[in-house]
């Protein structure tokens, strides 16, 4: 049976993939290019590349991307693939939009050090929605995604170990200080991309031991509409066995499951865990 195109989903992802573009591509454009600074991203290495380069930054990011859109379509998978060739042409386009716009745009802090600031708070936003949605906007995103997948780093992390030799770049073509923004512009921007993704996905592994067993299961079923498994417990004290109640929950849920506790059994034995990565083994 052929599957049915929803029609109306990849519109809607379109629109958010091309506004989170469109972020990127304004933290660029307004903030990393006055900045000269080479934070963490393949426009920062085309920022210093256009030093050399007769040819506007939309169409050196452009180039470089291809490249790495390539290598990024055959390892990540095509739905990384399909999306990333969407969002890496549009960050071009949208770049050229800003430059015909806004030729020739000064410092919009009329200091460095906050132009800097500004790129790594606005891109973030924008490649965090982009990677939630298993998409990048191309190049060093790209590269941070293979980590991602193939080595198990954070993407944070992933993106400041990638971006450090673009950072580095900087030292062909611009002052100390230029460089030494651009260095710690690129670790600052990887703490804030992963607290960005993290907050947003992190959930937690609850275990409850609790005379209410039964007011519990019925709370987490019904009122959190979550899942829950049971096992049983043997107290090394006094061998008394015990059911242990563990689900797991997202920050809103663990806050509801708190305050139901607290209220219900504020002596239950709980353990707290936090969890990143959750996967289900289809049957059969």
């Amino acid at each position: 049976m052929k599957k049915q195109v929803n029609y109306i989903e990849i519109a809607k992802e379109t629109v958010i993939l091309t506004a989170a573009v469109a972020v990127i591509a304004a933290a660029v454009y307004f903030f990393l290019v006055p900045s000269h600074a080479s934070v963490s991203s393949i426009s920062g290495l085309g920022i210093v590349l256009s030093n050399f380069i007769p040819l506007p930054l939309s169409a050196i990011t452009m180039i470089l991307n291809v490249v790495l859109l390539v290598i990024g379509f055959f390892t990540c998978g095509r739905e990384f693939g399909v999306k990333t060739v969407y969002t890496s042409i549009m960050l071009p386009v949208f770049l050229g939009i800003f430059e015909m716009v806004f030729p020739d745009i000064g410092s919009l802090t009329d200091c460095q050090e906050l132009d800097v600031l500004c790129y790594i708070l606005v891109v973030s936003v924008g490649l965090s929605i982009l990677f939630n949605r298993n998409a990048s906007s191309g190049g060093l995103d790209i590269v941070a995604k293979i980590m991602n997948k193939y080595l198990h780093m954070d993407l944070g992390r992933a993106m400041s170990l990638s971006g450090m030799c673009v950072a580095l770049s900087a030292a062909f073509v611009y002052d100390k200080k230029t460089v030494v923004l651009s260095i710690l512009g690129t670790y600052f921007n990887g703490i804030v991309l992963d607290h960005f993704i993290f907050d947003h996905n992190i959930k937690r592994r609850v275990c409850i031991i609790t005379e209410k067993e039964e007011e519990l299961r019925n709370f987490i079923i019904n009122d959190l509409h979550s899942g829950a498994t049971i096992y049983e417990s043997i107290g090394a004290y006094n061998m008394q066995k015990r059911n242990e109640i563990i689900t797991i929950v997202d920050k809103n849920e663990y806050q509801k499951l708190m305050n139901y506790m607290n209220h219900e059994d504020p002596k239950a034995f709980i353990t707290v865990y936090h969890v990143s990565d959750i996967r289900y083994q289809p049957k059969g």
